[in-house]
């Protein structure tokens, strides 16, 4: 053999063989577990029920601290603070200057510290700022609060995915994050159901009506946190509910998945070079735009349901008020959980990018069409059912189209940071001289709605077409390219190496 051939077939060893690129795990292990599906099966199993349950309470809530300004609106908050004309919009984007400016640094402190410590801290942090807006008494100490509220709600949700992805395949990822971001609308749900028991009580301590809404919701995010610190683990080799044996098999699940393009760890550590490359990834970018118009209606909708089902029954009681916005996101937590299911049932995101947002433009060009109450109420079951979901896919697709675990981490606050442009967005989209029509709103929603199925359609189009391309490129030709690289700048390549394909 010649040493060109010894070289190339180095690479080829390199970039395929995960069995060898990693010496924890002996080769004939690693054989033997990933041969046993029903073993696979039943670790995947354990893992769901010791991390998603509290992973899913600390976003329940988080949404909760964030969406009950609105409930709270419902219960005299705008009134006791003096607040006129566009106040309520600006203490809303307070909130976004923050949660937009921390979202990747949150992400990658996660990484560097470990999400067993960041995620459950973050989660402290933001329940304190939600008892401490109980004691606010005017705009600008209220704005104060919510900027750092912001700061600690920032991590969570890309936290969270990032988070998940140590632990699931990339088949299997889309359907666990739906599995927390369901806690989305279900927020918004039980925050309705919630606030509606908190504003029956006389008090709490010295604090009454809407203040008592978030005392007793931000103690009990406190409490979710202390429980969040004793359970969570980094990472499989550090969780004591597993055994060996099932340590082993989750780590190798994850690595076979890009020991192909030469990734030879799960856990890297932090590159300059992969975080970048994770954030300009195509995939990423697109999913950040998605993210961004998806969040303009997932977000307003937290934020305006209480103030349109005023619109629509202005003589019911605010506790009445407060039941009628729940069964929108109750329809929108089913959507949640179905449409991520079947895109991991049938390995593929993009056909749902595709197939969801008309729904939600039906919702919105009923709400243009009609003014009967009756009509827009049966709308807004429409538009959660279309809009929540899509958040899910966008996390899922970005991870599932990066290789290393720094630039997953990158590309998934990547996401989360740009899509909460469109969470800023939806402050200013439903304004008081626009009510109670709100036919701005309602347009740019549609509007939003429309540009995502166009550029989902323009993704899976591109997809299969840069695939196709890397395909024609001769096998000898790409070991030949890679020959003279260290393992190293192998890793660095991401989603430039050659052997790279993109996920639908």
């Amino acid at each position: 053999m010649s040493d060109k051939e010894e070289t190339l077939q180095h690479v080829e060893d390199k970039s395929t063989d995960y069995n060898e690129v990693n010496n924890s795990v002996a080769p004939d292990s690693v054989v033997q577990l990933n041969c046993t599906a029903v073993t696979e099966s039943r670790l995947r199993l354990k893992i769901d029920l010791y991390i998603v349950p509290i992973a899913s309470l600390m976003y329940l809530f988080c949404f909760i601290d964030r969406a009950n300004i609105g409930n709270a609106k419902l219960a005299g908050l705008e009134k006791d603070l003096g607040m006129t004309g566009y106040d309520y919009n600006t203490l809303l984007s307070i909130f976004y200057i923050s949660y937009i400016i921390f979202e990747i640094p949150s992400n990658m402190a996660c990484k560097w510290l470990g999400p067993g410590w960041v995620l459950p801290a973050l989660t402290l942090g933001f329940g304190i700022c939600s008892v401490c807006t109980a004691f606010v008494h005017t705009l600008s100490s209220a704005a104060g609060v919510r900027f750092v509220l912001g700061m600690f709600e920032a991590g969570l949700l890309p936290g969270i995915s990032y988070y998940l992805s140590r632990w699931y395949r990339r088949q299997e990822l889309a359907f666990r994050i739906s599995m927390y971001m369901v806690m989305a609308p279900l927020a918004g749900a039980f925050g309705g159901l919630l606030a509606s028991a908190i504003l029956k009580l006389p008090s709490f301590g010295n604090l009454e009506t809407w203040r008592m809404i978030f005392a007793i919701e931000g103690i009990i995010t406190i409490g979710i946190a202390i429980i969040a610190f004793l359970t969570l683990t980094d990472r499989p080799d550090t969780a004591r509910w597993l055994t060996q044996a099932e340590k082993e098999l989750a780590t190798t699940r994850i690595r076979s998945e890009s020991a192909h393009v030469g990734v030879a760890v799960v856990l890297d550590r932090l590159d300059m070079k992969k975080t970048i490359r994770g954030v300009l990834n195509p995939v990423t970018l697109v999913m950040a735009w998605i993210m961004l118009l998806v969040n303009v209606t997932v977000q307003g909708l937290a934020f305006f349901t209480p103030t349109i089902v005023r619109t629509i029954y202005p003589d019911r009681s605010v506790i009445s008020q407060q039941l009628y916005t729940v069964p929108p996101y109750i329809i929108g937590a089913v959507s949640t959980l179905l449409i991520p299911y079947l895109s991991s049932r049938f390995n593929n995101r993009l056909i749902f990018f595709v197939l969801v947002p008309p729904i939600m433009m039906m919702g919105y060009t009923m709400f243009l069409a009609s003014s009967d109450p009756r009509v827009r109420y049966g709308a807004t079951f429409l538009i959660a059912f279309g809009s929540f979901p899509v958040g899910v896919l966008c996390n899922a697709h970005s991870a599932a189209n990066v290789v290393s675990d720094t630039a997953r981490a990158s590309a998934i606050g990547a996401v989360v940071m740009l899509g909460n442009i469109g969470g800023l967005i939806s402050t200013w989209s439903f304004l008081p001289f626009d009510a109670p029509n709100y036919y701005i709103g309602n347009g740019l929603n549609l509007a939003t709605g429309t540009i995502t199925l166009l550029t989902a359609a323009i993704l899976w189009l591109w997809t299969t077409w840069d695939n196709k391309k890397r395909d024609k490129k001769g096998h000898q030709q790409q070991l030949e390219s890679l020959a003279e690289m260290s393992s190293q700048q192998l890793e660095d390549m991401e989603w430039r190496h050659p052997k790279f394909r993109w996920r639908v």
